[in-house]
């Protein structure tokens, strides 16, 4: 087995690598004056098994391009089979037609990647499940839920917690967190969406008078959503309202407005590398997801079970 990385989250592909203990493979992935991207393998890898570990966050289109070309370069070097680790699935909310003369970009990703030479992918917490059928190879979705269920035990152990879905969408994943959490109750936010990018709290569905709510969500991305949400919750009378979310892409200025929100903390998960903005936000935690990925990593290249991680 061999471990590669892109230039995406190299501090979580050597977290990865230290929980496996094995050193990540030698490679030089470089631009081009004109910014087009070289990679050269400086290590032989015929005949192995290799996973690389990439997201394909901000800048999706540089990180996508890097995984494609590693994935080519490492064909043509004749290994035996190739993992795309793709913590983040990038393109993963265009996954259906949402009005006419519009693209399923989700599902052209999947054919690039297919087309480059991937052998199977792994990834965390898709947008939408039906995303794994978009790819004729085998497909793994982990779920953070377990790694978020006991950063809660371990925190939030004497609050009266309730589980909130910013969205009707969302209840699968609320209710999968709040079952791991002694089935704790469920409360959903009912939105309404005017255009891209902004959102209106329209009610609070369920009991969240003092009550700690968590609100559990996949992608994080204007935090929009989660501060209206906080909002409603906090004029319903919660005592407090804390987020988890899996992606945090926090674009624009969202990590000033969680800061300003009546949210007390997010935590995200490191499947995409943080910038500077959040490294310096209070409010702002990470989770390490690392463990999660080498163990799946091990099970796929052991051909043990996958699935039982989440028994």
């Amino acid at each position: 087995m061999k471990l590669m990385s892109g230039n995406s989250n190299l501090p979580l592909a050597r977290e990865i690598a230290d929980y496996l203990e094995i050193a990540l493979t030698q490679a030089n992935v470089r631009r081009f004056a004109d910014e087009e991207i070289f990679v050269e393998i400086l290590e032989n890898v015929r005949g192995e098994d290799v996973f690389v570990i990439q997201s394909t966050a901000y800048p999706a289109n540089d990180n996508l391009m890097e995984l494609l070309i590693i994935i080519d370069a490492l064909k043509r070097s004749s290994a035996k089979r190739i993992t795309a680790v793709m913590p983040y699935f990038g393109y993963a909310r265009q996954d259906r037609k949402p009005g006419p003369r519009t693209p399923i970009s989700a599902k052209l990703v999947a054919n690039l990647i297919t087309v480059a030479g991937a052998n199977r992918v792994l990834s965390m917490d898709l947008h939408a499940g039906q995303i794994q059928g978009f790819f004729d190879i085998p497909t793994d979705n982990l779920y953070a839920a377990p790694v978020m269920a006991a950063d809660i035990t371990a925190r939030f152990t004497n609050k009266n917690i309730t589980v909130v879905s910013p969205d009707v969408g969302g209840v699968v994943r609320a209710r999968a967190l709040a079952k791991r959490l002694d089935n704790a109750p469920l409360a959903i936010i009912d939105k309404r969406r005017e255009r891209p990018g902004e959102s209106e709290v329209m009610n609070v569905i369920g009991a969240v008078e003092g009550r700690f709510c968590i609100m559990v969500d996949d992608i994080v991305d204007s935090a929009g959503t989660l501060c209206n949400a906080a909002t409603a919750m906090q004029a319903a009378g919660a005592e407090e309202v804390i987020a988890y979310c899996s992606h945090g892409v926090l674009s624009g200025g969202a990590v000033a407005r969680v800061d300003s929100s009546a949210l007390s903390e997010l935590v995200v998960t490191d499947s995409i590398g943080s910038h500077e903005a959040i490294a310096e936000s209070k409010r702002i935690r990470h989770l390490s997801i690392a463990p999660l990925f080498a163990e799946a990593i091990k099970r796929i290249a052991d051909e043990s079970s996958v699935s039982s991680l989440f028994d």
